[in-house]
């Protein structure tokens, strides 16, 4: 009996032991906020600083810990974007960030932008499908050793970046992510106890490829997908296909905290849970805060510099300004006409990343609205030529960057169909030119705006934050502004 006592622990303790925990901890789309801010009603919140603390405490809990960022590091924060992320790379090193996937952000700048972020690194960073010259052009995988385990992490960038960052992603081949995916998750689960995908797909329809949902639908044999691009916000995970499915918002306002038990190559789920970035619950880690205290000052002067001032909240933000028209989308469009005189001006709701809240203006503000460094270029079109723009306008689906905000025009999208188009009050007349201004991304054929590639234009020079800052110090102080609709669009069957 004693002997049978004695072998029965022995082998619920070997169960045990086999058994590990492994803690993913994950943030995505954070977009230059490296440092704490606040939004309307919603103060000191985010922060690299404070994620830092948690990444610590969790670390020490369970020392079996990966943390993960999803990508989209690039374009959003003054003080990040000026420098090319250098004070976001510094605090993820100081973080010991074990992997980041290549998000279509990280293709906003010129391809030495990216470069010197890779060199800054202490970090790999991924994608699988991106290839150059018939060969991989990062990194594809990694596989770490995590306490007893081997962990295979395997980056996918989001095809449609093609089209939406169209100025650098266009030097690359976008291959199908499930076609790469079916090549190499059978190989990586060969090789590993635990096969994650780090994607940058997010789980909105694409404008080409697949999503997160549809990657797990399709390829078997992924365990947990630490997903970007859509910026959603999970409270729990979706299971699809036995695929793990964990996304944490945006601009690092929650860490994701992803915990499971591997055995004998089988994955059981344990919790998971998206926790609050507040400073009134977090406090900063020194070494991170100091760090990015340093980087912040180097240009606090120029960028405190107040423009102008605005009584109301120019609206901005993103699921409302990608779905309809916004007082801040009008007053881009609008500025861009200020600026060169032309009849019509159309740019992308993706390119305006933040609102302003009522008060003074700084230089601050608009680059935060308008962090990409665009450019005015002024076009000849027809309106015919003009009508196939608004005709793929009409195909754009909704929450996509595409939609377009406009100035000097109005027309309506009535069950797909384009009606009631004016120019400037008056009737478009197909066979007339009009001057059309947009940014120079568009003008390369970015979010889809393939047809303005053919048209006959020049690049202006005149950087559109520039322009905006320079529009809203002459029409301040802003106590209201238009937002009668100027694209509307309707489904009445």
């Amino acid at each position: 009996m004693k002997k049978l006592l004695v072998f029965l622990v022995v082998v619920l303790l070997s169960v045990f032991v086999l058994a590990e925990k492994l803690t993913i901890l994950h943030v995505n789309d954070t977009h230059g906020h490296a440092w704490t801010f606040s939004e309307y009603k919603n103060p000191d919140i985010g922060g690299f600083a404070l994620i830092a603390t948690l990444v610590n405490k969790f670390r020490v809990e369970n020392p079996d810990t990966l943390f993960l960022h999803a990508g989209d590091l690039n374009t959003g924060v003054p003080e990040s974007d000026l420098v090319d992320a250098a004070p976001d790379i510094v605090a993820l090193n100081l973080m010991k960030l074990d992997a980041m996937v290549l998000g279509n952000h990280e293709f906003d700048n010129p391809p030495e932008v990216l470069s010197k972020q890779m060199k800054w690194a202490h970090f790999p960073f991924l994608s699988a499908n991106i290839y150059k010259d018939g060969k991989p052009a990062f990194t594809q995988y990694i596989i770490k050793e995590v306490g007893d385990l081997k962990v295979a992490i395997v980056g996918f960038t989001a095809e449609e970046t093609e089209i939406l960052e169209a100025l650098y992603a266009q030097d690359y081949e976008w291959r199908s992510v499930v076609d790469v995916a079916k090549e190499l998750i059978p190989e990586l689960k060969k090789q590993a106890d635990v096969v994650i995908a780090l994607v940058h797909l997010g789980d909105a329809t694409p404008i080409k490829g697949v999503n997160s949902h549809e990657l797990a639908e399709q390829v078997d044999g992924i365990d947990i997908i630490v997903d970007g691009h859509s910026h959603t916000l999970y409270e729990k995970p979706e299971v699809i296909n036995g695929t793990l499915i964990v996304s944490a918002g945006e601009w690092g306002k929650y860490l994701g905290k992803l915990d499971v038990e591997v055995e004998s190559g089988s994955i059981t789920f344990v919790s998971y849970k998206t926790i609050p970035i507040k400073l009134a619950d977090i406090t900063p880690d020194f070494a991170v805060a100091t760090v990015l205290d340093y980087f912040k000052e180097l240009g606090n002067e120029k960028l405190d510099t107040v423009i102008g001032e605005t009584k109301i909240l120019l609206e901005g933000t993103r699921n409302i300004i990608r779905n309809q028209d916004t007082n801040l989308g009008h007053l881009v469009a609008d500025a861009m006409v200020w600026k060169t005189g032309a009849d019509i001006a159309i740019t992308n709701a993706g390119g305006i990343r933040a609102s302003i809240n009522p008060g003074p203006i700084t230089y601050r503000h608009v680059l935060t609205v308008l962090p990409f460094g665009n450019t005015l270029y002024l076009a000849k079109i027809t309106g015919e030529q003009l009508m196939k723009v608004l005709e793929y306008t009409a195909t754009i689906p909704a929450g996509k960057g595409a939609r377009p905000q406009v100035s000097g025009l109005s027309y309506k999208i009535e069950n797909g169909e384009i009606r009631d188009v004016l120019i400037n009050g008056e009737p478009l007349d197909p066979e007339k030119v009009y001057t059309l201004v947009t940014n120079n991304y568009m003008a390369a054929g970015g979010d889809g705006y393939s047809m303005l590639k053919e048209l006959e234009g020049y690049d202006t020079g005149f950087v559109l934050a520039d322009v905006v800052m320079n529009y809203i110090s002459e029409i301040s102080p802003i106590t209201e502004y238009d937002e009668t609709p100027r694209v509307i669009k309707v489904q009445t069957e």
